[in-house]
């Protein structure tokens, strides 16, 4: 068994990494700048190196998607260099997002950055890919119907392949292990849908009887989704559809 460093170890993918790797025996060091055993501030660096001391593997899930994610680049300035200091971190585990290289979106483009910063570190490294997460999706379409409008404005022209962050959660388990596998095959959801569409079934699922309006959106970014940049139908590797997650979170809300 291995000693395993997850860092957002609090977070939606992060919580049930850290619960699988425990049931699987590992020590499991999860940071956070409040937890109580390892309390991390990755902006900074603070209590970085008591955390890495003796780690083999770092699995990397913390990131804050605010200011465009540029945190994102200190934070894993600080993490290159305790991994260096403690010399025993044999692979580091990123979670990334597929598109990174090819839609010009600022968090996107920090995510790139990451991924370039530690192919340059020298540390043994492995990078995952995956399309983004159910729970998004529905966050996205729960903030547009909080708005006093009828019909929920959903960004229109845009094709989405969700995946479930438990089977993403899963496939870094796999991946945490000392020897680094590189750049491994992306993940992505089972099926592709519009945005528009998966809001309407989202809002049916959760007993919300609203009309989707789709609206353009501009700029480069926009049309990098419209492009398809954010799929990856070879690799539609995920088994619980969206409609089968919405259905889910409607049994709380009814």
């Amino acid at each position: 068994m291995s000693t395993i460093l997850v860092t957002g170890g609090t977070g939606t993918l992060g919580v049930l990494v850290v619960d699988r790797l425990r049931s699987a025996g590992h020590e499991v060091r999860a940071l956070s700048r409040h937890a109580p055993d390892h309390p991390v501030d990755l902006a900074d660096g603070r209590g970085l190196d008591a955390a890495t001391a003796g780690a083999e593997v770092i699995v990397h899930c913390a990131s804050n998607t605010r200011g465009g994610g540029k945190d994102d680049e200190a934070a894993a300035r600080h993490l290159i260099d305790a991994a260096r200091r403690a010399g025993t971190v044999t692979n580091v585990v990123y979670i990334s997002i597929v598109g990174v290289d090819v839609v010009p979106l600022g968090y996107y483009r920090t995510k790139l950055k990451v991924e370039r910063l530690l192919e340059a570190s020298g540390l043994g490294l492995t990078i995952l890919r995956t399309t983004q997460f159910h729970d998004l999706v529905a966050q996205l379409v729960d903030a547009a119907a909080k708005l006093p409008l009828v019909p929920v404005p959903v960004p229109g022209g845009v094709r989405v392949q969700p995946i479930a962050v438990g089977e993403v959660a899963d496939r870094l388990v796999e991946l945490a292990v000392p020897t680094p596998s590189g750049r491994v095959p992306d993940m992505g959801g089972p099926e592709i849908h519009t945005l528009p569409d998966l809001a309407r079934t989202y809002l049916t699922a959760t007993g919300r009887h609203r009309r989707v309006l789709p609206f353009p959106l501009a700029g480069k970014a926009y049309a990098g989704f419209k492009r398809g940049g954010n799929l990856t139908p070879s690799h539609a590797v995920g088994r619980l559809t969206f409609a089968q997650f919405a259905a889910g979170r409607g049994g709380g809300r009814r």
